[in-house]
This record gives structure tokens, C-alpha cells and sequence, in this order.
């Protein structure tokens, strides 16, 4: 299995849009998203380089798991 890398934010929104989460809101630099599953909300910083704990951390809020998030990224691009 690949290792996650940093990504931009276009990327990280397309991929999590497609996972099913809802833009709600847009505070400063930072993308507010929902997902129906997840307890808190999902947040995407607008950087050119989202850092792998920024990914991770989305990726577990959401319940996504690696296998998916290669496959989304893979459509993302």
C-alpha cells in the first residue's frame, strides 16, 4: 500500500465531497464539511499542502478507510 502524501486543498475537497460529506460552511481559509457519520465536523484548510495529519485525522472523523482514500484519490485527479 502507497503512503499518503500531502495533497493540495482542490484535491482533498474533491475527495471527500465524493465520499459523501456536505460543504456547510466556510470560516477564514478553513472548509467546514458534514457527514452523516461523523460526530464532529470535517475540516479542510485552503493551503497548497495538507499535511498527512490533516488527512489522517478526516479520514478517521469520517471512518475512511486507507483503501478507500487511494481509490477516491486515484478518481480525484
Amino acid at each position: 500500500m502507497p503512503r499518503i502524501i500531502p495533497t493540495d486543498w482542490r484535491t482533498q475537497v474533491r475527495i471527500f465531497e465524493a465520499y459523501g460529506c456536505v460543504f456547510m460552511r466556510q470560516k477564514g481559509d478553513h472548509l467546514i464539511y458534514r457527514h452523516p457519520r461523523a460526530r464532529r465536523p470535517v475540516v479542510i484548510p485552503r493551503y497548497k499542502g495538507i499535511t498527512v495529519t490533516v488527512i489522517k485525522s478526516n479520514m478517521r472523523t469520517v471512518g475512511m478507510t486507507r483503501e478507500e482514500y487511494f481509490e477516491l484519490l486515484e478518481r480525484a485527479k
